[in-house]
């Protein structure tokens, strides 16, 4: 579902990461570990088309990504849903707004949507916050509505860039077992994160794998974190 081929991404002067190759089959789970500022939210960037690496080849549902053109772009979009860290809701739209807002932009709307808007709310536990609006939400509370919203549309692949990363650890476990679930349905998940002890909780409910990004080389992380 997502195959890096010897990318590297420059900034200026400064080399993030270089001849980083990985591959991604469909139906994984794959944690993305390492150091603040090794790269793993611009890898997801990658992986979302948000941004292109400075050079080798990022494919995508069986597409090579460079050269496609931007209908085809916004095609591919929709099949990836994405919990970005900082959650990025309209504050004057109200929860169930946001959550359909990728449905809305790209054109699809009507009783299908509507009810799975309700089923999503229902699912992530936000069916009494609906109305309310991003600023009166707990943490907990946003990073569910998130990744609500990154599901709208029924993605075959999910990537979580810190979906845990400003709550506690009851909610954590709770956010994890709502990826699990999607995991189980045949969605590809990359999560990034730097709670390896919730990497180590995962690793005995779920068969993930665990990648380390660290000093511009992707790594699979042996058992001993």
């Amino acid at each position: 579902m997502i195959e890096l081929d010897k990318v590297a991404v420059n900034f200026g002067d400064r080399k993030l990461f270089s001849d980083v190759s990985l591959t991604l089959p469909q139906g994984s789970f794959h944690f993305l570990i390492g150091p603040s500022g090794a790269g793993k939210t611009t890898l997801l960037r990658l992986c979302s088309m948000e941004m292109q690496p400075t050079e080798g080849e990022v494919s995508l549902l069986g597409q090579t990504v460079s050269g496609l053109q931007q209908s085809a772009v916004a095609a591919m979009r929709q099949r990836i849903g994405v919990v970005h860290q900082d959650s990025r809701f309209i504050d004057h739209l109200t929860v169930s707004e946001n959550v359909v807002l990728p449905a809305s932009v790209s054109g699809q709307s009507g009783p299908n949507i509507d009810f799975q808007l309700v089923e999503l709310l229902g699912w992530v536990g936000l069916a009494a916050q609906a109305e309310q609006y991003p600023l009166e939400l707990s943490g907990g509370e946003r990073q569910r509505a998130a990744l609500a919203r990154a599901v709208i549309l029924s993605p075959d692949v999910i990537l979580a860039d810190e979906p845990t990363g400003n709550v506690d650890w009851d909610m954590s476990v709770h956010i994890l077992d709502l990826l699990i679930e999607l995991n189980k349905l045949g969605k590809t998940i990359l999560c990034a994160t730097h709670d390896l002890n919730l990497v180590r909780h995962a690793k005995s409910r779920v068969s993930a794998k665990v990648l380390r990004l660290k000093r511009g080389v992707i790594e699979v992380a042996g058992a001993a974190l």
